[in-house]
């Protein structure tokens, strides 16, 4: 990431669900007469999440498409705001994480993917997008990762955004020390 200035700032990451956590695809079917809906998240991408709970940037989801399969990924990674609009206003749902954490649109850096997420995007002080994103997205992107969504993406941004930062070997030997393996 080029600018270390707003990287320091950033308390919190939001992040799109669909097309950022996951590759975009939905498996829907039947089970009992129950509709089913599956979705794949990358694993690498959750690791990422944990590493942040080793510094001060807290993290959010904001997903203009309500899922059980996201509320089941999110609530395993203990991520706390996981916002689920479906009247797709990611602004304004944004401005009440914004409220709830005590933040300016300086200080969060928001993944994104596709043009419901722009409003949001155009606001930040870290915009981010990722590799599968349209170009309108990466159009006011500060940074478009090298890797697709749900398939470590969100991992990149974690390790991009702590490297600016400073922060990112001290974070990375503290959770192989709190894992028994000490560098």
């Amino acid at each position: 990431m080029r600018n270390a200035d707003a990287a320091r700032r950033v308390r919190l990451l939001v992040l799109d669900v669909d097309g950022v956590l996951t590759d975009n695809a939905l498996y829907l079917g039947m089970v009992d007469d129950r509709r089913v809906e599956f979705k794949r998240f990358d694993i690498q991408d959750g690791l990422g999440l944990v590493l942040l709970r080793y510094t001060d940037i807290a993290v959010a989801w904001l997903s203009a498409r309500p899922s059980e399969a996201t509320t089941l990924r999110a609530t395993e990674l203990q991520v706390a705001d996981c916002v689920q609009d479906p009247t797709g206003r990611k602004r304004q749902a944004m401005e009440d994480l914004l409220a709830k954490h005590r933040l300016d649109w300086t200080e969060v850096a928001f993944v994104g993917d596709d043009l419901a997420d722009l409003p949001v995007l155009r606001r930040v002080g870290v915009p981010i997008a990722v590799a599968n994103a349209t170009e309108e997205v990466k159009a006011v992107a500060m940074y478009v990762t090298a890797a697709r969504g749900g398939h470590g993406a969100v991992r990149e941004v974690v390790r991009v955004l702590l490297e600016a930062r400073g922060e990112y070997r001290d974070v990375r030997a503290r959770y192989l020390a709190d894992k028994g393996d000490a560098e």
